[in-house]
């Protein structure tokens, strides 16, 4: 039996390998495309949308309706402004056409349906809580449509939320490249993996130590860091292919240990950590830890703290864009979840995180990386000056993306990268805070033609000609789990946070209004006039 089972894993390996390498021989042509397709926005393309979270599915189903996140790149049929483009849309269940025709009219200067003869809308019809990727590989007759829908090969590639072996498959079932980053270099992204990039690009981080395999390690390492670190109360151990924060835990140092007796009591500590994600406990988040690895590194403390990111894109021919900086707005009992973010990140120190983030993504560039990808800091202000600690990369779109994604989309401008602002096509510079986690109860029922009902009620809609309005996204989650996200487009950050505040208000007054709630009952978060915490 043993030798059968080596026999099995060494024949998946030679697999794997095999489409691998077959895999990079596709992508070696996404550069012709790329010089030849992209750049010409009349040319006939298809686009191939697979919004697969393809990520580890029990951290997944914390998040409250996981499966309508695969919604969040709806932003991507704003592609269809292209005359000549066709985007064939993947989900696991179907996508609304109230909220298809919702993205539909945004479409500046391309008649609805126009544009909705060059969409066709895939579904697996199958809401299990696995990775979408999976239900279309089951589902050889689906892939037959979509190559049926494609046209020309050469003139189609596939955009994904992230790219796994599983999206490798896929691609090489359609014979189609990836505009994404070979699943072979996702370790250059764990938690591990970013630690080593920020060393090489001499950036600053929390005193940590990465490639632990199981519990001995980590109490080790903790026991290492309180060794290195007196006055420090506590630490964060993540698990290495973790995500928005929930993957996270907090290790509390108890007061006055030496060394040895910090060791000998781990068996008892480790169970006793803070964890992020709601309802894990510590058999569950060991067994995750052995299977994935992880690290562990000192919590960084400050009375003024922020969560800024910055993004970049790596094209198929090897240039390297910095495409936007933002403020991450995180929640939970220790700041630790990403809930939405701001856009761009404060003028004390976007330009500081640029030129941080840049000299890392200059080390991914040269490994080899595609696509988009974010660096996330941690920033603390340290009297007059702000102190930037690197903490994570992310090799695949992450929550920052969509938003700046339809901003694009809808104002046609451009990215300062001297100043870190966007300017409108006008040259007025645009601002907006985003959230995908807006919840209420008295949210839940309100179906997609209430919400657009509401917001065209109170002219919260987005104006193309002011160039100002709020946008929706997941959609989708609302009736059932009183959820959705939005983007608030202004042209101030004041007027970012104040339009997000009074689409609070509208929806917390027609939802109790439609569902009977109670005035009494607690809706989001204000976001601050400012949209940051030490102003």
């Amino acid at each position: 039996m043993d030798g059968e089972k080596r026999l099995d894993s060494g024949t998946a390996a030679a697999v794997e390998a095999a489409e691998a390498e077959r895999f990079r021989t596709l992508q070696a042509g996404l550069a012709e495309q790329y010089s030849t397709v992209f750049a010409d926005q009349h040319l006939h393309r298809t686009i191939v949308v697979l919004p697969s979270l393809t990520l580890d599915t029990e951290v997944l189903s914390k998040i409250t309706g996981a499966i309508h996140y695969e919604q969040r790149s709806l932003c991507l049929l704003m592609l269809l402004r292209y005359p000549n483009a066709r985007v064939i849309y993947l989900s696991s269940d179907p996508v609304p056409e109230a909220i298809v025709d919702y993205y539909l009219h945004l479409l500046p200067g391309i008649p609805g349906d126009h544009a909705r003869s060059r969409l066709t809308l895939l579904a697996c019809h199958d809401t299990s809580p696995r990775p979408l990727v999976e239900k279309v590989l089951e589902r050889p007759r689906m892939i037959e449509r979509i190559r049926a829908a494609m046209g020309d090969p050469a003139h189609t590639h596939m955009t994904c939320f992230n790219v796994c072996a599983a999206e490798r498959r896929l691609a090489l079932a359609l014979g189609i490249p990836i505009y994404g980053c070979d699943p072979d270099l996702l370790p250059i992204g764990s938690k591990s993996g970013s630690r080593h990039v920020f060393r090489e690009a001499g950036l600053d981080l929390p005193d940590g130590v990465e490639d632990l395999a199981d519990a001995k390690d980590l109490g080790e390492a903790l026991v290492a860091l309180k060794s290195r670190n007196a006055a420090s109360a506590r630490a964060v151990v993540k698990l290495n292919d973790g995500f928005s924060g929930d993957g996270n835990a907090i290790f509390r140092f108890p007061a006055e240990m030496d060394a040895g007796t910090l060791r000998a009591r781990m068996p008892d500590l480790l169970p006793a950590m803070d964890f992020v994600a709601e309802g894990m406990s510590w058999d569950r988040f060991e067994a995750k830890f052995v299977e994935m690895g992880g690290i562990a590194e000192i919590f960084v403390e400050g009375d003024v703290k922020e969560s800024p990111s910055v993004q970049f894109r790596i094209d198929p021919a090897g240039r390297l864009e910095t495409v936007s900086t933002h403020d991450q707005i995180t929640g939970g009992a220790a700041g630790q979840v990403f809930h939405g973010c701001r856009f761009p990140a404060h003028a004390d120190y976007r330009l500081d995180i640029q030129a941080s983030g840049k000299r890392a993504a200059e080390v991914l560039r040269r490994r080899g990386v595609l696509g988009r990808f974010g660096i996330d800091f941690i920033s603390v202000r340290d009297g007059g000056r702000w102190r930037h600690f690197a903490v994570e990369i992310n090799l695949r779109k992450g929550g920052t993306t969509h938003p700046y994604q339809m901003l694009q989309f809808l104002t046609d401008g451009t990215f300062d990268e001297e100043t870190g602002t966007y300017l409108g096509s006008g040259g007025r510079p645009l601002y907006y805070y985003a959230s995908d986690n807006l919840q209420a109860p008295h949210y839940r029922g309100l179906t997609p033609d209430d919400l657009i009902d509401i917001v065209v009620d109170n002219g919260l809609h987005f104006h193309t000609a002011t160039q100002e309005g709020v946008v929706f996204h997941l959609i989708g989650a609302l009736s059932e789990y009183g959820k959705l996200g939005l983007v608030c487009v202004a042209g101030s950050e004041g007027g970012a946070a104040e339009l997000y505040n009074q689409t609070v208000g509208v929806l917390d007054r027609e939802g109790r209004r439609s569902t009977g709630g109670s005035l009494d009952e607690k809706g989001p978060a204000p976001a601050n006039g400012t949209g940051h915490s030490y102003v």
